[in-house]
Formats: structure tokens, sequence, C-alpha cells
């Protein structure tokens, strides 16, 4: 089932529901890349600033699409005890694949946000926007970033997301915004009907914007 036609109209989608919760003077941040073009939508519709917030999936060594943690700025990690648990990992086994993604993240952010220093978040309402809820590590990740950097309400706000990690969520945000949490959830590209991969190209047009 296809809930979106693209990116643009869930951000759409998200920045009504968002309007119901009547932020005070809300700061945007898009978790790259996907959940860039989602954030920008929600920037333009309530009118706020948009920022970017980079966090990077750790994936599982030789199954790099089955993540099972996030790191992000400040030097944040986060890491599914369950899921390394089922598989039998110990923190030692991420060594290499932390540093490759810890490279990576610098990369974009140096990439995205060159000189200029993040965003205040001191005592700040800040809403974290992605393209959709999986896992939920690289939203878990983003959350305590945030949290370090001083924010003052924590709004995590995604168009579909998969009911455990929508709850997991509600539990480390001051609130979650999720018009879709679907019982059978699916990869969240499948939500969508243009879901490309979004650029680094396309991420800095909609930050400069």
């Amino acid at each position: 089932m296809r809930l979106y036609t693209d990116r643009e109209e869930a951000g759409r989608e998200l920045a009504a529901a968002l309007r119901d919760l009547e932020l005070d003077d809300p700061l945007i941040l898009g978790l790259p890349r996907g959940g860039v073009p989602v954030a920008r939508e929600v920037a333009d519709e309530l009118d706020a600033p948009l920022d970017v917030l980079v966090v990077r999936k750790i994936g599982a060594p030789g199954h790099a699409e089955y993540g099972i943690g996030a790191i992000g700025e400040e030097d944040v990690e986060v890491l599914d005890d369950d899921a390394m648990r089922a598989l039998r990992l110990g923190r030692a086994d991420l060594e290499a694949t932390i540093a490759r993604e810890r490279t990576e993240l610098q990369r974009r952010v140096r990439l995205y946000r060159g000189d200029r220093a993040p965003t205040s978040l001191r005592d700040r309402t800040v809403v974290i926007v992605d393209d959709g809820l999986a896992t939920g590590n690289t939203a878990r990740a983003a959350v305590a970033v945030v949290r370090q950097r001083g924010a003052g309400r924590v709004v995590v706000a995604v168009p579909v997301g998969a009911p455990q990690s929508v709850d997991d969520l509600r539990r480390l945000s001051d609130e979650v915004v999720c018009p879709h949490a679907p019982r059978s959830f699916r990869a969240v590209g499948s939500w969508y009907g243009d879901f490309h991969q979004v650029t680094d190209e396309e991420v800095q047009s909609h930050l400069a914007a």
C-alpha cells in the first residue's frame, strides 16, 4: 500500500499534523539524506528555520542493511542490545564499522554545514524529521544529540513508522508525531511511490533554500 507520492507530499502531511501541537518557535532538523526533503516541506509550511543533524546507521558486519545501531554528532553512539545479543556481537566487533561511519559522518557535516556552527538548540523546541522510522536507531541517536545540545522540547516527526519503534521513541522524546504506524509495516520505501536515493547536492539545495 502506497501512502505518499514522494517525500514532499509526506512533508506537507506531516506539517499539518505538527500544527496541532502549536509549537513555540520550532527549529526543524532534517536527518540526511532522505529526511531533509521532508523537513524542508515541514519548515516551509510552518515558516520555521531548517538545519541538518547528521546521523549514520551502523549495520551488522557482513549485513550492512541490517541496522543494529547508529552514531551521531557529539560522538553519540547508540547500539541495539537485543540485536547485538541475537547476533552474538560485542562492541569490539563493530570497531571498524563505527570508525568508517564516523569518517563519513564528519564528511557530511563539513559538506552540509561548512564552517558554520550548528544552530544553537539551548532551551528551544526542536523537531527531528526523517522520512520514516524502521528500527528507530538513527532517531534515537538524533534525540541523544539534541539532548546533549540543551534542547528544551524534543519532538520526533516522521510520516510513517513501525509501531514498536514509534512507542520506543515516545519514551525518549517529549512527543512523537507519526500519521501512519501500520501494523503491517515493511521497509520505509515501500510506503512511497518515489523513494529515490537523495543526493548530497539535493540536501545542499534544500538547506540553501
